[in-house]
């Protein structure tokens, strides 16, 4: 055999040595040379002899195992797999990944570990869009750029007060210690205890963090993305223009459609039934993800990236209902034929909640409220906006008019008396959202686990406007997974659609949003079978293929990332796809691709 030091010289200086290979492979790996060993390894991972010998030959016998290896892959990446190991490799280029790194993860786990090659996958893609990162400071600033310098003051302000300030007891340590462990940083958490005093409830001091998270951010909430103004500082142009050396495609966020009404709504024209989409993502089995519209940058084309290049669908439900709520939504799902859920949702203010109309001003001209948040106004903000039209008791003067429309916009503040500005309840967001009423009552969830359960759900009439396609599909019955099901606003939207549920498959990792759906689909009398997972964890590649056989497979693979990562209304943990939650994204790709597989394996069968 040929040692390190050989010269590749000729044509049949290589078939002479593919031939010797193939005729005489070492016996051991100790009595191979490095040379030779690098091509063991080579053909072990799937790669013809003559595509080696070609790849050693233009770049020598002393390249680089991955050098050898990339031109290898350039060679056949247009070419017919020629083993199951090139399969399992356009498997996962298939699903978006860096076609380096899924050769060097079947060479690390081997080509039948599929489940664990996928995990290594996005483990590397997790860590490589965290060292991506210049650091934190940077990064927020690039994430950030409308605002100005003195934001970062004003938040501080918020959060703190110089008059009062907290004893270091016992107690207030154990609050410190509850909010750090929410997820709250120690900064937030003890400037929270300053402001708000001991006294309060760690559910009270969360929900205030979050309003302060609010105001800082507030301006995204009401403001459609063509009017956002930036406006930069010295320092965040220093930034700009070291961004403009190093060009990149996360420097161009998605641009959101105005109006936001995707391919069309019930109550607006702008309706498009026919589109196209790349032969990969024809259905069944369909799929359905949601996110938040106003991701960080370069989020969108990530989903899409990794969800066959199909492009989102922009859709702002306050065209389909009484409340704003900005969401995008990638699926492969037909568009003809979409039509509204009955009853239909009530479409104003006014309509949703008629008993506010004997008390609203008439100097309050909204007649939609933004979206429903996961934190409630507090006691004091309402009183503070009954004593200052109290103060006017004629009609106020404009500048009152303007703090009060401001705080009411902010906090979807509804009118319940005179001079009374209150938030909204749990039952009433239900309502706004398309869930029943009650439906997160009980069952042991507090109010600030529901408004928080409530705040990261779907709006199920505008999912249900997308879903009604599905039943002249599936007239008997329709096979669901249900990827982070939250309180089942799914599981809702295909109820109200009258489509039967055969089979769901739910993975929620809270219990209470478990007993939810649990309680649902008992009190509504379903006749499928509800299966329940914890965590995604348990959804191993086998468990799902063994789920497909035993119920005939899956015809909707519905989901969504918790916003807590990519909310805009969240500056503290909005670190895009990379946080702790929405990178469970990566998961519903995993997840997804087993099912369309097997899907395939299954119907060959």
């Amino acid at each position: 055999m040929a040692q390190d030091s050989t010269d590749w010289n000729t044509d049949d200086d290589l078939e002479f040595e593919i031939d010797n290979y193939k005729s005489s492979p070492p016996s051991s790996p100790l009595a191979a040379t490095s040379s030779d060993e690098v091509f063991a390894q080579l053909i072990d991972m799937g790669f013809s002899p003559e595509n080696i010998a070609r790849a050693i030959e233009e770049h020598g016998p002393n390249a680089d195992t991955m050098v050898i290896i990339d031109a290898i892959s350039k060679y056949t990446v247009n070419s017919e797999p020629s083993s199951s190991k090139s399969k399992t490799i356009d498997h996962f280029l298939a699903m978006g990944f860096d076609e380096e790194k899924v050769i060097k993860a079947i060479h690390e786990h081997g080509e039948d570990n599929i489940e664990e090659i996928a995990n290594a996958l996005i483990s590397s893609a997790v860590s490589d869009a965290a060292k991506a990162e210049i650091s934190p400071t940077i990064k927020e600033e690039e994430d950030d750029i409308d605002w100005t310098e003195s934001d970062d003051e004003k938040y501080a302000e918020f959060l703190s007060s110089d008059d009062e300030k907290v004893s270091d007891s016992p107690e207030n340590g154990s609050k410190l210690r509850s909010l750090v462990d929410m997820g709250f940083s120690e900064l937030e958490a003890s400037l929270a205890l300053e402001r708000c005093g001991g006294n309060v409830s760690v559910g009270d001091l969360a929900d205030f963090i979050c309003a302060a998270q609010i105001a800082r951010e507030f301006d995204e909430f009401h403001t459609e993305p063509e009017e956002h103004k930036p406006r930069f500082s010295a320092k965040k142009r220093r930034i700009e223009s070291k961004r403009e050396s190093r060009p990149s495609a996360d420097d161009d966020p998605v641009r959101l459609p105005n109006p936001m009404i995707g391919f069309g709504v019930p109550n607006e024209p702008g309706l498009i039934t026919q589109r196209s989409l790349p032969a990969i993502a024809h259905g069944p089995p369909y799929f359905y993800y949601e996110n938040v519209a106003l991701a960080p940058k370069g989020v969108w084309d990530t989903i899409s990236r990794h969800l066959y290049d199909v492009l989102p669908e922009f859709v702002d439900s306050k065209y389909i209902c009484a409340a704003a709520r900005k969401r995008g939504y990638v699926h492969n799902l037909p568009i003809s034929g979409r039509y509204q859920v009955q009853p239909p949702p009530k479409y104003t203010i006014s309509e949703a909640f008629p008993l506010t109309k004997k008390w609203w001003p008439t100097w309050d001209k909204r007649t939609k409220l933004n979206c429903i948040l996961t934190v409630n106004a507090s006691a004091q903000l309402t009183n503070r906006i009954r004593l200052a039209l109290e103060a006017h008791p004629g009609e106020p003067p404009e500048g009152t008019k303007k703090y009060v429309i401001d705080q009411c916009r902010k906090w979807n503040l509804v009118w319940v008396g005179k001079n009374k500005a209150a938030p909204l309840e749990p039952d009433e967001m239900e309502t706004l959202l398309g869930f029943p009423r009650n439906h997160t009552r009980g069952g042991g969830m507090s109010r600030t686990e529901r408004l928080k359960s409530l705040g990261n759900s779907f709006q199920v009439d505008t999912v249900a406007y997308h879903l009604s396609v599905l039943k002249p599909l599936f007239p008997f019955g329709i096979n669901v997974l249900s990827l982070f099901t939250g309180i089942g606003g799914g599981e809702v939207a295909l109820h109200r659609l009258q489509i039967p549920m055969k089979t769901v498959v739910s993975v929620e990792i809270s219990l209470v949003n478990r007993n939810i759906l649990k309680d649902f689909w008992e009190q509504t009398n379903q006749k499928g079978k509800l299966i329940e997972f914890a965590d995604v964890q348990e959804l191993s590649n086998e468990k799902i293929k063994e789920l497909m056989k035993k119920f005939g497979g899956f015809d909707l693979v519905i989901g969504g990332s918790p916003c807590n990562n990519l909310a805009g209304g969240n500056r503290v943990s909005r670190s895009g796809l990379e946080g702790e939650q929405s990178c469970l994204f990566f998961e519903y790709c995993r997840i997804l691709e087993v099912v369309r597989e097997t899907t395939k394996e299954m119907r060959r069968s």
